[in-house]
């Protein structure tokens, strides 16, 4: 029997706003890794962020970190503009890069970031922790083995009402913000996960001045006529929960449905919720997958692979040119 310890994994963060401090807390719960180095444009901030999760360096600029050689792998949390650069600048370090979602701002970013890296070959992963986490591994589950049959309407909303800063991410375009990018992603996720791709989309939204979208509504259409409704609003409070409508019952993700959280399934009028013990932010499910195919030296995650991160941005795409979205 091998009783080795296994690998321990360096990680590096670049970008340490509010996600990046949730990934180091998960981070530091976790045994065999370390928080190696962070960086972020201003000194004192990673210096600050270094001292609270225990980092051994903290790097001013992102150049430095992707040069460490210490550093195994990199999780990547700017803003979504900067993702494609970010991520090509660690892979062409031969580091494995964790980037969260959306991979990217558009199809051909997100062909730009695979071809680096199989060209280096190194593991890249788009960072879309709602897969990983078992409520919702759960779920799909009941969707794979058909337990109520076949999905006949998938209704799926998030949205929350943030304070209006213009000057904030969430409202800047430059750097990719508005709702569809932000939030929207998840209830499209939701769908392509267990629906598949639709044969046909359509999709409305509300705009600010500035032209980010504050609102989306999509209708995705399948075969047999089963049809996903989808919306994603920065506009309101609403459930952000994700309900399958299948031929013998209901299965229902409770708010919030992209995070850690529980789920009702409804059979001839019995209601059975299941909870699921989770410890940790969510994160720690992804950063384990993650830490095992670099340990079994894979370039690509068997459940995040780069066919489906392709179909999802094309959907986000699709959404986009529909509803008149413009990055450039």
């Amino acid at each position: 029997m091998d009783t080795s310890k296994p690998k321990t994994i360096n990680w590096g963060i670049i970008g340490l706003g509010k996600i990046a401090h949730k990934f180091a807390q998960d981070l530091n719960a976790i045994e065999n890794v370390q928080l190696y180095a962070v960086a972020s444009r201003n000194q004192d901030i990673a210096t600050d962020f270094a001292n609270r999760y225990n980092a051994k360096r903290a790097y001013g600029d992102y150049n430095s970190l992707a040069l460490d050689p210490n550093i195994d792998a990199v999780y990547i949390a700017t803003p979504h503009v900067f993702h494609k650069a970010n991520s090509i600048l660690c892979l062409n370090q031969k580091k494995a890069v964790l980037c969260e979602k959306p991979f990217a701002m558009n199809g051909n970013e997100v062909e730009d970031m695979i071809t680096a890296a199989q060209t280096n070959n190194v593991l890249l992963m788009e960072a879309l922790w709602t897969y990983f986490l078992p409520h919702y591994q759960f779920v799909l589950k009941q969707v794979r083995e058909k337990t109520f049959g076949e999905i006949q309407k998938l209704e799926v909303d998030f949205g929350f009402k943030p304070e209006m800063d213009m000057a904030s991410r969430l409202f800047n375009k430059s750097l990719g913000g508005g709702s569809l990018l932000d939030i929207g992603i998840y209830p499209i996720f939701a769908a392509l996960s267990t629906l598949g791709e639709p044969i046909k989309i359509e999709s409305t939204a509300t705009f600010l001045e500035n032209g980010i979208d504050t609102s989306c509504q999509m209708l995705f259409t399948y075969k047999h006529g089963t049809t996903a409704q989808l919306k994603s609003t920065l506009m309101e409070q609403i459930p952000t929960e994700a309900i399958f409508y299948c031929d013998k019952g209901i299965i229902k993700i409770n708010s919030y449905f992209n995070e850690p959280s529980n789920v009702t399934l409804i059979e001839d009028g019995k209601t059975t919720t299941f909870d699921f013990d989770n410890t940790t932010n969510g994160f720690s499910f992804e950063i384990v997958h993650f830490n095992e195919l670099i340990r079994q030296q894979k370039t690509e995650s068997d459940i995040m692979t780069f066919d489906f991160s392709r179909k999802l941005m094309h959907l986000l795409d699709t959404v986009r040119s529909q509803i008149g979205l413009n990055y450039e």
